[in-house]
């Protein structure tokens, strides 16, 4: 394939257009931001898994005060009937037997009066765990929101670069003759690079050196005949700099 050689420079900057491109799209995959965000995504999920549990413990501490209230009424309740029934003249032995049960009730309520100041003190130590873990899950999602925001705000910033350097790749590309640039594009698509300067003898795509005979070869070869690096494939363009 034959392209004057000052068409074939142009190629260079196509492929620079190229590399910047292919550079946005790796700092885009590998921005460091998305491990801060996997971190932070943890740090949220573990938060939020400590809430869950301290607010489970809570809800069963006050569930199971609630059951205790319930029997202590009852018991007061059942207290309140047996001295009503003492004031109310019961006979000799049911008023010993009355006695002895509000003996009973008496201590029973005592007992339940125990646990329940007991869990109500449980109650208070897991409430302030449960601040303590809301306070904590609030600040990791703030750090969350925080780190998405830059993210976004990096992503915006690769965008703009990406769109800027499309348009003017879009500008280069119409330059060049049509069967060079799909030459080009297939090298690229193959390679990941369609064209590299010769630079002392050397391939700018794969760095390696060529011996004399390629070298021989290449410089025999017109100047708008199109040469391709016999290692890697891809289009080699030469100017002053090839050590020619």
């Amino acid at each position: 394939m034959k392209a004057d050689s000052a068409v074939q420079r142009g190629l260079l900057d196509l492929a620079e257009a190229d590399a910047e491109l292919t550079r946005i799209d790796h700092r885009r995959r590998t921005a460091p931001e998305l491990a801060e965000i996997a971190d932070a995504e943890k740090a949220v999920q573990a938060r939020r898994d400590a809430r869950v549990a301290v607010q489970t413990q809570a809800d069963d501490l006050d569930r199971e005060a609630a059951k205790q209230e319930k029997e202590i009424d009852a018991v007061r309740a059942r207290e309140d009937r047996d001295r009503k029934l003492l004031d109310g003249g019961a006979g000799a032995r049911q008023v010993a037997d009355l006695e002895h049960e509000l003996a009973s009730l008496i201590k029973r309520k005592a007992a339940l009066e125990d646990d329940l100041l007991e869990l109500m003190e449980r109650r208070e130590a897991v409430e302030a765990d449960c601040q303590h873990t809301a306070v904590e899950l609030e600040k990791a999602e703030a750090a969350l929101a925080d780190v998405r925001a830059r993210h976004q705000e990096n992503l915006a910033d690769l965008d703009t670069q990406q769109a800027r350097r499309e348009a003017e790749r879009a500008t280069r590309a119409a330059t060049f003759p049509e069967a060079l640039l799909a030459l080009y594009e297939r090298k690229r698509a193959a390679k990941g690079i369609g064209a590299a300067l010769l630079r002392a003898r050397r391939c700018g795509a794969c760095r390696l050196e060529l011996d004399r005979r390629v070298m021989s070869t290449i410089k025999d070869t017109a100047p708008d005949e199109v040469v391709e690096c016999e290692e890697c494939g891809v289009i080699l363009v030469r100017t002053p700099e090839s050590g020619l």
